[in-house]
């Protein structure tokens, strides 16, 4: 399908999310868990790093996501990754019941202490480590990793074969490629990072865009996905 299409599509779907959010799990169960895997390695500056966590707040704040959010009892939880191994919660997962929780969140982004030192670009590694969160308070029916990046891996596990290790759980890898440094980097990431049914990747150029990608990811998230999911395993080796 062509891009422009499929964007044309996306929005779309953005604007009837209200209406085919996804069923949240048992009473007082999360229906979506979605770890937000932000790029802090050397390639991303400690300005581009500020860039994301300002772009999440100002998302999370936005009207129609806070309603999203809520609407499928998501948990959602932080982090950074950089090189292999080196994944660090952030915000630990938080449950968004109510469409002031999704504000209370971005409050949250804003107060965090800055500083993040990475070196490397661990894609593969930073998905195995993000799909190990939800064993950690992330149980769902609906489990996405929504990984951000300005460049391609450069370290550790090759990333579509942990994208492949991780679905085979019925996770979902989703993508936010920034173009800043390669304009290649979405056919990147569909190639070789997203994976599971109904992924997808966004791409963005500068603040304005970001914010915009994002908030589409995130509603785009929230709605009802495929019944024909693989099963879930125990745990990611």
């Amino acid at each position: 399908m062509p891009r422009a299409v499929m964007t044309a599509l996306f929005v779309l779907l953005a604007l009837v999310v209200p209406l085919q959010a996804a069923p949240p799990g048992k009473e007082g169960q999360a229906g979506v868990a979605l770890v937000l895997a932000l790029d802090g390695s050397a390639s991303i500056t400690t300005g581009d790093l500020e860039f994301q966590l300002q772009g999440h707040a100002a998302a999370f704040r936005d009207p129609a996501v806070a309603e999203a959010l809520a609407s499928a009892r998501a948990r959602v939880t932080l982090a950074a990754y950089s090189g292999p191994n080196s994944l660090k919660v952030l915000i630990p997962w938080t449950a968004l019941t109510k469409p002031e929780d999704a504000g209370r969140f971005a409050g949250r982004i804003d107060s965090l202490p800055r500083g993040f030192q990475g070196d490397s670009t661990a894609i593969g590694s930073a998905i195995l480590e993000a799909a190990k969160l939800f064993d950690r308070g992330g149980k769902a029916p609906r489990q996405v990793i929504d990984l951000v990046s300005n460049g391609f891996s450069n370290g550790g596990i090759d990333p579509a074969e942990a994208r492949d290790r991780v679905t085979k759980r019925g996770i979902i890898v989703n993508g936010l490629a920034i173009l800043d440094e390669f304009s290649w980097l979405e056919e990147y990431f569909e190639k070789s990072v997203i994976g599971g049914p109904g992924s997808f990747v966004k791409s963005a150029m500068d603040k304005d865009s970001f914010v915009a990608a994002l908030r589409q990811k995130l509603i785009l998230e929230m709605v009802a996905l495929p019944d024909h999911m693989p099963s879930q395993s125990a745990a990611i080796p």
